[in-house]
Parts: C-alpha cells; structure tokens; sequence
C-alpha cells in the first residue's frame, strides 16, 4: 500500500470518528431517547429545538412561550412588546420566555438532594423573580442573587 493510499485511509478514519464522536452535545439523553431538561426551546447545532415532555424535536412551526414570546425556527424570538433577539449556540428560552444557558434547565435527579433555593432578581425591575440564574425578559439583564 502506498503512503498515499494509507494518508487517505487514515484521513476517511479520522473523519468517521469526528461524525460518530465529535458531535457530542450538553443534553443528557437516555436509551429511549428521552431528554432529561425541563420544556424549552433551544439552539442546537445552529438549529432551533423543542423540548417537550422529555422529547427533543426539531422547532418547524412558531412557538409562543407563556409570556407571549414568540420563538421563530430559523432562531429569531419577539417579545410581547415587539423586542426581536436571536438565538444563539447553546442559549434555551424557558417557557416563561426567559433565556439562559441549557444547564439551567437540566432536571435533577430523583437522586439529588434537596438544597435550599436561591432566588435571582433583575436589579432594574425587582418584580422579576427566578430560582435559576438567567436574563431579565423585560431589559436583558442578568439576574442577580437576591439577598
């Protein structure tokens, strides 16, 4: 086998493993397929997701968040008041509208510990309650802890 020939055998090897291996993702899924995050939308892989009821499909049709938020599938998602946001890699928007990092929205396991709960707050509008770290729906501000 020439040098060439064994270039090219390794180069279609190693791009097998990338496709097989090197789309690894940050959402826990089990065997049957069930995601373990709470419903949300989200962008996946520079592609708008759904999560509903444990099941990851793939966003097809405008989907309105309990705030009124609506989340378009090429990403694009409007508030209430007309505010336009895009998306980005690993972002979800819960459905209460409020978007955040994916992490935030993984369901613990039945195995978890109770801890006490923390709550975050917008420094501009202290009517915004959350217990999970995230950004105001109302001006984009990351919540703080609340003291």
């Amino acid at each position: 086998m020439t040098a060439q020939k064994k270039i090219k055998l390794v180069f279609s090897f190693l791009i097998l493993m990338f496709f097989c291996f090197g789309s690894t993702g940050i959402i826990a899924q089990n065997d049957s397929g069930e995601v373990k995050m709470q419903d949300c939308c989200m962008m996946k892989d520079g592609k708008m997701m759904h999560i509903k009821s444990g099941k990851m499909e793939m966003l097809e049709r405008e989907m309105i968040m309990k705030n009124g938020t609506k989340c378009m599938a090429n990403g694009e998602c409007v508030t209430l008041e007309g505010e336009k946001m895009l998306m980005k890699e690993g972002e979800c928007m819960d459905m209460q509208g409020r978007i955040t990092d994916c992490s935030s929205l993984r369901k613990p396991d039945s195995n978890e510990k109770s801890k006490t709960t923390i709550m975050y707050t917008c420094p501009k509008h202290p009517e915004i309650e959350d217990d999970q770290q995230g950004i105001c729906p109302k001006c984009g501000t990351t919540l703080i802890e609340k003291k």
